[in-house]
């Protein structure tokens, strides 16, 4: 029996191996060259990209968090060994025939290394296991379209299936224009979801990252048992400049911004990048011990 038990432990072995260097290599597509310099856009200091780096895509000088690419988040989060993708290969068609639009998710496809801009993966964060669901804002602003509305269902669905608590970062531009009312349609199917989810008894944690905007903040991402969000990040339906237009006064100081947003408790807390793999680290914990206490 040893040799066999020990040739399923090597085969497990390489196969952890393999799953951590593809998101090791995900995460180098993904992320800013580490050489070079870059501008930073809250105050306009330039950033070494090595710096940046070590500092997980925060500015250095003024705290502003720059926008990541999935697999790098969650590299940034996971117990190494831990990452298991899911449906890695999901897309949609153009089944409204948008004149162009095969061509231009051809083109992100090429640019970002992403199917679409959901990754959806299996993982442990300090030993506790969860599902994760993130959205990439480098594949068309991160907006939702089928494949991402259909991800996003069946990570929840997932979820509830093997009792694990869900957590999703949200970063969108809102519904895919080019998919017209399909993708206006996966609103109403992600929040379905969650709340089948919710009624199982699931614990949903919501991440909102910047920006995070039109009908995925009128969704999936407004249903969490517990709302996070970075430090500055943009969240709403419309942008401040059309409201301010549409009503015709001025706006609060930060309006949907995560800190108006957290005083006004829309938010539960604001946590920066360095601080999130702890935070979610505490509330996994917390939970997992609830569980086994029922």
């Amino acid at each position: 029996m040893q040799p066999l038990f020990r040739s399923r432990r090597d085969r497990l072995d390489r196969l952890r191996r393999q799953r951590e260097e593809a998101v090791e290599a995900a995460a180098r597509r993904s992320s800013t060259p580490t050489s070079g310099t870059q501008t930073c856009p809250g105050c306009g200091a330039e950033c070494a990209n090595q710096e940046l780096v070590k500092t997980e895509y925060v500015c250095p000088h003024c705290g502003y968090h720059l926008p990541i690419g999935a697999y790098l988040r969650l590299s940034l989060l996971l117990d190494p060994f831990s990452f298991r993708e899911l449906w890695p290969e999901l897309t949609a068609p153009n089944a409204l025939e948008f004149p162009g639009y095969e061509q231009k998710l051809a083109a992100q496809r090429e640019k970002t290394a992403l199917a679409d801009a959901a990754v959806a993966a299996l993982g442990k964060v300090d030993g506790c296991q969860a599902v994760f669901a993130v959205l990439d804002s480098r594949f068309f602003m991160g907006s939702m379209g089928v494949a991402v509305g259909e991800k996003i269902t069946r990570a929840v669905e997932y979820a509830q299936k093997h009792k694990l608590p869900l957590v999703i970062f949200s970063a969108s531009g809102g519904a895919r224009m080019q998919e017209g009312i399909l993708s206006l349609m996966q609103m109403a199917k992600t929040s379905a979801a969650i709340q089948r989810f919710s009624d199982a008894g699931g614990l949903y944690i919501s991440v909102f990252t910047h920006p995070t905007t039109g009908g995925v903040t009128a969704s999936f991402a407004s249903l969490g048992d517990i709302t996070l969000a970075e430090p500055g990040a943009l969240i709403g339906f419309a942008g401040p400049r059309v409201i301010q237009q549409t009503i015709g006064q001025e706006l609060p100081e930060g309006f949907q911004r995560a800190e108006y947003l957290e005083e006004h408790g829309f938010v539960d807390q604001i946590v920066p990048r360095q601080k999130m793999r702890e935070t979610l680290s505490q509330l996994l914990s917390l939970h997992r011990k609830g569980v086994l206490h029922r």
